[in-house]
């Protein structure tokens, strides 16, 4: 499946350290009516049919060093 995004007006980044989860929404943070797991463990939220937005797990194991931090 395939999808885009249009007419982002606001990008909200959140990232939780513990969990090691990064929080991505297109728009104003909001709850999404459906939401799809993909095969690299992203998952991708639906408002109304549209992506508003993305949730990447395990997101520090898919840095590369040099962009990792020691904090």
């Amino acid at each position: 499946m395939e999808a885009t995004v249009e007419n982002i007006d606001k990008l909200d980044v959140a990232y939780d350290k513990q969990r090691d989860v990064l929080y991505i929404s297109f728009g104003e943070p909001g709850e999404a009516d459906e939401s799809k797991l993909t095969e690299n463990d992203i998952v991708v939220r639906y408002r109304h049919g549209k992506v508003v937005g993305l949730t990447v797990i395990s997101f520090s194991k898919r840095l590369t060093p040099e962009h990792k931090t020691t904090q």
